[in-house]
């Protein structure tokens, strides 16, 4: 199996445990916790900043002397906009699940002099980008505009036959204002659960040029390279993106073989 595709280890409990270590990068970091009523995750940031995002149930979010009370409202990550609570390097965090709970923990290196806060679907800008079958949802999270060191956090619903990251573009080069480099992981749900998805990852030389088969709840890295994905025929495709890198903007460079369709609608 590709190094770029990691599926889940479990059903429940920690169903992704992504280090920057692990994925050989050096910002990214990603785990999913799936838990029952009544179970508890806890930890520490240490050097890092953290976006708790609840996929789907309810939790109550506490974060040192703070907390956030019940926090969510979808039972899936289909409907509706997520609930989310950033905390920041040096503190501690706890989730409680209130109902079944889907939670990522979205990491990068952070400074810790923003305070912790709740980012409701009030807080969370949407848009639609692409026409036709490049038609896709997005939910902006945290975004640059938003208070954060590293973290740049998004959820993303591409139709069933559909395409998304598309057309293709990349950004690994830190070349500001043209593109910025950022790792990126992608988190993928799929309506209903049996479908599937497709990932491509390929640069310029094709040196790295890799086609992912992606299920229900697995994650893709993205180190380098354009990155386009597909949802089958009949297929609803979530995908929740973390990306990081030494500066915090997102400026992306298209394929140039197909940025005609740019100009094509």
């Amino acid at each position: 199996m590709s190094k770029l595709l990691v599926r889940p280890s479990g059903q429940k409990g920690q169903v992704h445990h992504i280090t920057p270590e692990g994925a050989g990068w050096t910002y990214v970091g990603f785990d999913v916790h799936v838990l029952s009523p009544g179970e508890t995750v806890a930890e520490s940031t240490g050097a890092r900043e953290v976006c708790l995002v609840v996929i789907s149930g309810k939790a109550r979010i506490e974060t040192g002397d703070k907390d956030f009370g019940a926090v969510g409202e979808r039972m899936t990550p289909f409907e509706g906009k997520p609930w989310s609570v950033y905390v920041p390097a040096g503190r501690d965090w706890r989730v409680t699940a209130l109902t079944d709970l889907e939670v990522a923990i979205c990491s990068a290196p952070g400074e810790g002099s923003f305070a912790p806060r709740l980012i409701g679907p009030d807080d969370v800008t949407s848009e639609t980008r692409g026409t036709g079958t490049n038609t896709r949802h997005v939910a902006n999270i945290l975004p640059e505009t938003a208070p954060a060191h590293s973290l740049l956090v998004v959820e993303v619903i591409t139709p069933a036959g559909h395409w998304s990251s598309y057309p293709p573009h990349k950004h690994d080069r830190d070349a500001l204002p043209d593109e910025s480099a950022l790792e990126e992981t992608y988190y993928h749900r799929i309506d209903p659960p049996q479908g599937y998805a497709l990932h491509r990852i390929y640069t310029d030389d094709r040196s790295l040029d890799e086609t992912l088969v992606i299920e229900d709840r697995s994650v893709s890295l993205v180190p380098r390279g354009y990155h386009p994905v597909g949802a089958a025929h009949g297929y609803r495709l979530y995908y929740l993106n973390v990306m990081a890198g030494p500066k915090r903007t997102w400026r992306f460079h298209n394929d140039p073989a197909h940025e005609w369709l740019m100009a094509a609608g």
